[in-house]
């Protein structure tokens, strides 16, 4: 009886197969770092995705369905609105925003999976919390993606199931590029610094005075003798006012220690690369920038992810029907909040004009909305000439007369709420 024997091959052959792979930053070995850490646990990185975490956070998802017959309505689909505003039962929809906006800072991908139901119309969203994505294709060629987990388990999805968001989009027909081996080198001089002034401060606890005895001396001798100098001469308490003195059997010797620490120029420098790199500045790592600068950032950071989002959004969550009658996905920015109050009150002018709503306006001041709010609002004459408008385009050779007349009385009446009312008119 043979107890081992060569393994037969299976029937089924491999086929070849073309794939692609991304490696997250979280992995090791590939993109193994050199400060021995994640990308994350690095305060500077953390520091530059922050405001651009938030800004993506702060985003308020809503349903518009633009359609000719009906008209445009916002968040006509209760279930939508619900996906939106509870993407599952673990996050909101701003807890969520963030995570993914993390992971695209940090690995230049992120991936959204859309639980549908037994009529594929999407009920939740979950964030892929994956260490590495690779591309698979069935025998019809549809593209799935193969997720590897933190925990060692792994998932295969549709790619049409997936909301996926990408930047520094290159080489790859999938994936975005990994921004790991352009931050490696930055992240180790940061490393090599901050690991320098830590060994710096160390070793200022050295020796820094040598007594140097000009008789040979026994051990105990030696170590008596140095502790009644530093007690005498080098105690927090003692009385010789700084001044020391020893006899000819001694010399005594001060030792300075020369450690090498970079100069502040030389830190600075490399701050301002990794500033650049995440298209930022210290202004807005530090909350000190002023609406200008904020909206410097914004249109250069936070709105291609916007529409980055409107676009995979709506191509995921909707069908190719639904899109034809104007169904989409909206994200937005409420950018107002950082301006002054000088431009805040200057957008009165909108709200007059109907370019905003009483309840935007005040939402823009902090101030919670008001009924009827939701509705715009014209001024009196601007008013009058749409009416005045519409007259003229409903006036024919019969009702011309009467459309005149009507046309008279509303001057008339707008002229006298312009001009302090009855008041205006008697005196006349």
């Amino acid at each position: 009886m043979k107890l081992f024997r060569k393994r037969e091959p299976t029937e089924k052959q491999n086929k070849a197969e073309n794939k692609s792979v991304v490696k997250m930053i979280t992995t090791t070995g590939e993109f193994y770092y050199a400060w021995n850490g994640k990308l994350y646990e690095s305060d500077i990185v953390r520091a530059c995705i922050r405001p651009k975490v938030k800004a993506v956070g702060k985003l308020v998802g809503k349903h518009i369905r633009d359609d000719p017959a009906g008209g445009l309505k916002v968040n006509p689909d209760a279930n939508i609105r619900f996906l939106l505003e509870e993407p599952n039962p673990y996050m909101t929809a701003q807890q969520m925003q963030e995570k993914i906006a993390t992971q695209l800072c940090l690995n230049n991908n992120a991936f959204i999976l859309i639980v549908r139901d037994e009529n594929g119309k999407p009920m939740q969203l979950y964030p892929v919390p994956c260490t590495m994505a690779e591309t698979k294709y069935n025998e019809s060629g549809e593209l799935f993606l193969k997720f590897q987990y933190r925990n060692g388990k792994s998932g295969i999805f549709r790619y049409s199931d997936i909301i996926h968001l990408k930047q520094d989009y290159n080489e790859d027909d999938i994936f975005g590029e990994s921004s790991a081996p352009a931050l490696a080198s930055m992240m180790e001089v940061i490393g090599t610094i901050d690991r320098g002034i830590v060994k710096a401060i160390k070793n200022s606890g050295v020796v820094r005075w040598l007594l140097k005895y000009t008789g040979s001396m026994r051990e105990e001798d030696i170590k008596r003798n140095v502790q009644n100098f530093v007690d005498n001469y080098l105690g927090a308490e003692t009385d010789s006012f700084g001044a020391a003195g020893v006899d000819a059997k001694a010399d005594v010797q001060r030792i300075e220690p020369k450690d090498y620490v970079p100069n502040a120029a030389i830190t600075d420098r490399t701050l301002e690369r990794i500033y650049s790199f995440f298209n930022t500045n210290k202004k807005i790592v530090q909350s000190s920038f002023t609406e200008n600068e904020w909206t410097a950032y914004y249109e250069a950071e936070i709105e291609p992810i916007v529409t980055q989002m409107q676009q995979t959004y709506t191509i995921r969550v909707f069908s190719r029907k639904e899109r034809g009658f104007g169904n989409r996905i909206d994200f937005e920015a409420n950018n107002l909040q950082c301006a002054s109050l000088t431009t805040k009150l200057a957008f009165q002018a909108m709200v007059d004009r109907g370019a905003m709503t009483p309840n935007e306006w005040r939402a823009t001041m902090n101030m919670a909305p008001v009924p009827g709010g939701d509705q715009p609002i014209r001024r009196l004459d601007t008013q009058v000439v749409n009416m005045l408008e519409q007259c003229l385009n409903n006036m024919n050779e019969e009702n011309y007369v009467q459309i005149t007349n009507v046309m008279g009385q509303i001057l008339k009446s707008a002229y006298i709420d312009m001009h302090g009312g009855e008041k205006s008119e008697k005196e006349n």
